[in-house]
């Protein structure tokens, strides 16, 4: 945990943070039943194709997991079995490979390891179990193909990150074996939003008001929200994996990640709970903008390999 913030991560947050202001809004946007998802969408892919550009050194092979489209993304000398399965974040209802091809380019350059990202199914027209059906699906899909369980890492940011913990349970509930170790960047763990991190910290954090309450209904639909698979935080935690929960202190999403974690530790797991002070939702993939982001980022990349 860092104490002091940078100067620059205060900018880079104040921006993001009012980025409504940019798009000619002068008030802050509150998330309601009026939200247009395709038209959130259809940004979210444009602004990152925009800034797109992937170096010589990473290669990107498209893959279909049966009907689910996915991308290798793979270093120049990587090691060919070993593979970081990432699942993207958006809310539940919005990413995908286009969105977070450069992130993913980050972590294959950071890692020299194969990434796979795929775009699994997102509400409001698939809500749950449709993407952790799918996110299983690929790590089936994995195990078919030869891959050892002992060389895949499954990790991911946001909503990505609660069907990381999400993919563990249904693991679990299948009887597959376990990936060697599982990342979790900001995740919500208990889906009916009601810690008081909501509250107490969303004019400090970077998602729009009530975000978490109308996005997350899209995806939970009908199902009760103390489903384990659905809230990983009433999940039995025994037996999984080493797993690194990333948050930061000003998130929506602290409390979910504290109360996780205890969980967790209580029931034997290997849990690091990495809180850094200050910062907002998902910060670790704003690296390299600023210093605690990177130096986030690059505790990741060590779990990942082990360190």
């Amino acid at each position: 945990m860092r104490s002091m913030q940078s100067v620059k991560s205060k900018i880079i947050i104040w921006v993001v943070k009012h980025r409504h202001w940019f798009r000619g809004q002068l008030r802050e946007p509150v998330i309601d039943a009026s939200f247009d998802v395709t038209a959130f969408r259809k940004r979210t892919s444009e602004t990152s194709l925009k800034m797109e550009k992937i170096p010589d050194d990473i290669k990107v092979e498209k893959v279909a997991i049966g009907d689910i489209y996915g991308e290798w993304l793979m270093p120049v000398g990587c090691e060919p079995q070993k593979v970081v399965m990432y699942i993207h974040g958006g809310g539940f209802i919005g990413g995908d490979c286009d969105s977070h091809r450069m992130h993913m380019v980050k972590f294959a350059k950071a890692t020299r390891t194969k990434i796979l990202q795929f775009n699994y199914r997102l509400a409001p027209e698939f809500p749950f179990p449709a993407a952790v059906e799918d996110c299983l699906t690929v790590y089936s899909w994995l195990l078919k193909q030869g891959y050892d369980p002992a060389h895949i890492v499954i990790g991911g940011e946001s909503a990505g990150g609660t069907l990381t913990l999400s993919t563990l349970l249904m693991i679990k509930a299948k009887s597959l074996p376990y990936p060697a170790r599982a990342f979790s960047i900001s995740p919500v763990t208990d889906l009916s939003c009601q810690a008081d991190a909501f509250e107490r910290n969303w004019k400090k954090d970077i998602a729009p008001y009530d975000s978490w309450r109308v996005w997350t209904q899209m995806y939970i639909g009908d199902t009760d929200v103390s489903n384990p698979i659905l809230s990983p935080q009433f999940g039995d935690l025994s037996g999984l994996p080493p797993l690194l929960i990333v948050v930061g202190s000003n998130e929506i999403h602290y409390d979910d990640c504290v109360a996780f974690s205890k969980k967790g530790l209580s029931q034997n797991v290997d849990v690091r709970l990495s809180v850094w002070e200050h910062m907002v939702h998902a910060f670790p993939i704003m690296a390299p903008l600023f210093k605690e982001a990177t130096e986030a980022f690059d505790a990741i990349r060590d779990f990942i390999l082990g360190a």
